[in-house]
């Protein structure tokens, strides 16, 4: 009877091996993706599946030897968690920054707008972020 346990835990343990050995080559390609890119939400989406992975890993290693790596387990999802919304802010902060940074104009644009609203008063520049200055009337207040 002992030799058929010994078999099944023999068998487990090749089949957590090879499981981890899956695992492990699928979060060096998601590195690569995350190195590679081509954008940054493609960035955030394979160390988001890395640090996924990384606790599947966890997990199966609790079940293989000691039980107190699945508290270990359940810390690193949190943390995982924490740093994919740290990541998406930040993407978002750098969406927002390119999205006004395309708006923005050169002096010379500035400038060339500038003659306009002199020749053109009735044009609103605001849309271009470029505010006139008021021009104070003569005679008014002493």
């Amino acid at each position: 009877m002992n030799s058929g346990i010994a078999a099944l835990e023999s068998a487990y343990t090749i089949f957590f091996s090879v499981t981890i050995l899956v695992i492990a080559v699928l979060a060096a390609l998601c590195l690569l993706r995350a190195i590679i890119g081509p954008r940054l939400a493609d960035r955030v989406v394979a160390v988001n599946m890395i640090g996924t992975m990384i606790i599947v890993v966890v997990a199966v290693l609790s079940v293989m030897t000691e039980g107190y790596l699945a508290d270990i387990c359940l810390i690193y999802a949190m943390i995982s968690f924490l740093a994919v919304i740290v990541l998406t802010k930040i993407y978002t902060g750098a969406y927002k920054q390119a999205k006004v940074e395309k708006t923005e104009l050169s002096i010379e644009e500035l400038d060339a707008l500038l003659e306009e609203q002199k020749l053109f008063p009735e044009r609103d520049l605001s849309e271009f972020g470029v505010v006139m200055p008021e021009e104070k009337e003569e005679g008014g207040e002493a």
